[in-house]
């Protein structure tokens, strides 16, 4: 059997020695190749200029429950005041635009209160990086119960039940209550947070904002939920078997009280008796006092009534009739004072003469707000950074992000539209307007300025792109056939997707043909989305094996979304629908089929057998021309899983998921070609790392060595490390470091082995 070799061997940037992060770092041996010194000095710049939030403090979780109480006192304040007053400030904004990669979300801000409607895959990543604070939120509003709306909702769920807030409000379709029991089968309980479930049965919800009544609606094939928030209103169309309608006012804004008229009249200002008087003038009554009769027009600006915005998901034109009919829009009294209308409605509806007369019936100063995937929109602008940044170095490990573009043309309409754009804000108070200063967007050519200003970092870069031509120059007659194996790291942060690195996700391609899916974590999709743009359906389709190594939410939380883009993609592409190999712990059945049940169809995509599984197994390693596929129990959770995997060319990969050192792992994993072994905490954390049942840095180099593995490559870090984890002195040239994007390749012969060490020698 051939000798295998790695291709990164002598060109990874990541074989790095020293701590990379340490703000006054200790002398450093001078690295075996250019891409070490060139990635040391970069990330070293880009640690000192880390904004401080990105690393967690000790103590960091102590300080956000302690700003969650702050907003509770605060909050049981306000709600002993008898009269609202009603919010100055309110606003909509954009955080999901509705694109394939990220699925369409609104946030609502007022001073008081904050709601979320659909939380997708990736929300929570979105409102991290742009600052809009999953603390503060009271309500969660989901316009129906599919996976493209509730895929973050488990992780947002958890991440709330952590930073210790002590109740959310969710208010959808009936099956929610359902989905929540099903979640509970691999997130525990979640007795530390209250999550009320409001059903359309119950009485209205009030709180400082609005009011919200909910309002049962019959389509023509199923019964649809409408949201009708009125003043600051918001109609949501429901499309499920069993949907209902909420209608809230919020609030009006009173008018102020004018100090000098009211001296002028009288009132007895400055004093503890004006208060009842103020309370009563601002509510329209007319008071009498000393003998005069005092009118609120007298003392009080008048009151701003508010506006009405309407959310509306129509996903298909099944549903077109029940939406364009409903009685709530045909009244004049709703028509009339609506200012917005959010439409989370796909292009094939949007060009129907139907919808499109409906769209018409509103006022012509009526703003619509479109939300599908023919929006053009940069949401992870941190992960674009980085890229652009480390592509520099070297464009094939690090490839730029590619967009995902529709070719079909966007329906014409004629009313006054905007496309939606990621913090795209729409404000209704004080001022309505647009306004776009928050909007993010690229600027290569900044991130590349500020990548140039590192010390020595260009001379570095000329001296890599040197060294890969010279490389390219003696590889040429393997260039094609040396790509596969290829390994794509889709997410290598862990417990929850952050700007820079996403949760578990790990991308296998074995040859043009065949791939592998190692774990598939919350926005795996959407990863594999800004990786491959337009490409992105052909590489779902070559998808036909997917390990879960354990029900952590990090781990598999992803795997419906792409179940159910992988089988559109087979639709796109004319191929026959083929389910995928399953290869999981028995909970993840209890998951699924309580989700398949209640809430939408997902088992007929995937092959598991629960018990006598050779017949599945042969037929794995068939279709992926594996000679071998072996699990074992590591040391992390119940039912915690790692594998190896054998080609019949002879290359071998192991993969951790995660886990303390474990010796069934090092047999499993003997003489690996590539060892893929978690590191979540740096040395000297062995402490926190045997409580949480994790590996550090030397613990997982360690393990590669004791498994004779020829190359190493650390992922799975804490989120708590911005960029980079802090390193060891135990690197050497056989260990790297994974990035979310990066793309190593397995060379499979022996001569191409040999020209790699006359590489590195000479370099």
């Amino acid at each position: 059997m051939n000798r295998v070799h790695l291709r990164l061997r002598s060109l990874t940037p990541l074989l790095v020695r020293g701590r990379a992060l340490s703000a006054a770092p200790p002398p450093v041996a001078r690295c075996p190749s250019p891409f070490h010194r060139t990635l040391i000095q970069l990330f070293r710049a880009m640690a000192t200029q880390s904004n401080p939030e990105s690393m967690q403090p000790p103590g960091g979780k102590k300080a956000k429950h302690k700003e969650s109480l702050r907003r509770v006192k605060s909050k049981e304040k306000r709600k002993q005041r008898v009269e609202y007053h009603g919010p100055s400030t309110v606003y909509l904004q954009v955080v999901g635009s509705g694109s394939r990669d990220n699925a369409a979300s609104l946030y609502v801000f007022s001073e008081f209160n904050r709601y979320l409607f659909n939380c997708g895959e990736g929300t929570q990543r979105l409102m991290h990086e742009h600052k809009l604070k999953a603390s503060h939120l009271d309500n969660i509003f989901l316009t129906r119960l599919s996976w493209m709306n509730v895929g973050g909702l488990s992780g947002m769920i958890l991440t709330l039940k952590d930073i210790g807030v002590p109740e959310c409000v969710l208010s959808g379709p009936p099956q929610l209550e359902k989905y929540l029991n099903a979640i509970k089968t691999f997130s525990g309980p979640l007795d530390n947070i209250k999550l009320s479930v409001r059903p359309y049965t119950e009485e209205p919800y009030s709180d400082e904002t609005m009011t919200v009544y909910q309002v049962p609606i019959f389509g023509e094939f199923r019964y649809l939920c409408l949201f009708f928030f009125r003043v600051f209103s918001c109609f949501l169309i429901f499309t499920d078997s069993l949907l209902r309608s909420l209608f809230s006012p919020i609030h009006p804004k009173r008018g102020n009280f004018l100090v000098p008229q009211a001296i002028e009249l009288g009132l007895p200002v400055g004093t503890a008796a004006i208060g009842p008087l103020i309370s009563a003038l601002k509510d329209g009554k007319t008071i009498t006092y000393n003998g005069k009769e005092i009118r609120p027009e007298q003392v009080c600006t008048p009151s701003e009534p508010g506006a009405v915005f309407i959310v509306v998901e129509c996903p298909s034109e099944e549903f077109i009739e029940a939406v364009c009919t409903n009685q709530h829009y045909q009244t004049g009294e709703t028509e009339g004072k609506v200012v917005l209308v959010a439409h989370m409605t796909p292009n094939s509806v949007l060009k129907t003469d139907q919808y499109k007369k409906w769209m018409e019936r509103f006022p012509s100063t009526t703003e619509h707000l479109i939300l599908n995937e023919h929006v053009c929109s940069v949401h992870n602008v941190r992960s674009h950074k980085i890229q652009i940044q480390l592509n520099m170095i070297h464009p094939e490990i690090f490839p730029q992000l590619q967009p995902y573009e529709v070719k079909e043309p966007q329906a014409a309409l004629h009313v006054p539209s905007v496309r939606a754009e990621c913090l795209l804000k729409f404000q209704l108070r004080p001022v309505m307007e647009w306004q776009r200063d928050a909007i993010p967007f690229c600027n290569t050519e900044e991130f590349v300025k500020e990548a140039s200003e590192v010390p020595n970092f260009l001379e570095e870069v000329d001296e890599c792109k040197k060294m890969s031509q010279n490389r390219k120059k003696m590889f040429l007659s393997f260039e094609e056939e040396e790509k596969y194996p290829e390994v794509v790291f889709i997410g290598t942060g862990s417990a929850l997707p952050m700007k820079i690195r996403n949760v578990s996700g790990t991308l296998v391609n074995i040859s043009p043909s065949q791939s592998i899916l190692l774990d598939c974590g919350e926005g795996t999709f959407g990863q594999l989305c800004r990786h491959y743009g337009d490409d992105v359906d052909e590489v779902l389709s070559k998808i036909s094996t997917v390990f879960i190594s354990h029900m952590h939410a990090d781990h598999h939380t992803g795997l419906l979304m792409l179940l159910y883009q992988r089988e559109r993609a087979l639709t796109a592409l004319g191929k026959a629908f083929s389910p995928v190999f399953l290869m999981a712990p028995n909970q993840i059945m209890i998951w699924l089929s309580q989700y398949h049940h209640h809430c939408e169809e997902i088992l007929h995509h995937i092959k598991y057998n629960k018990g006598d599984n050779t017949e599945m197994l042969k037929s794995l390693l068939r279709n992926n021309d594996l000679e071998k596929f072996q699990t074992c129990l590591v040391h992390h959770c119940r039912n915690a899983f790692a594998c190896s995997f054998t080609h019949q060319s002879g290359w071998k990969l192991a993969f951790s998921g995660d886990t303390m050192p474990c010796d069934a792992f090092v047999y499993i994993g003997k003489n690996a070609t590539l060892l893929i072994h978690e590191a979540t905490l740096e040395d000297g954390l062995e402490e926190e790392a045997e409580e949480k049942r994790h590996s550090t840095t030397s613990q997982a180099i360690d393990i590669g060595m004791r498994m004779n593995a020829e190359f190493i490559m650390l992922n799975h870090f804490s989120q708590r490390y911005a960029k980079i984890p802090l390193f060891s002195n135990d690197f050497t040239d056989r260990v790297g470091i994974s990035f979310d994007h990066m793309r190593v390749s397995i060379a499979a012969d022996v001569m191409r082995s040999s020209l790699l060490d006359v590489s590195t020698a000479h370099f």
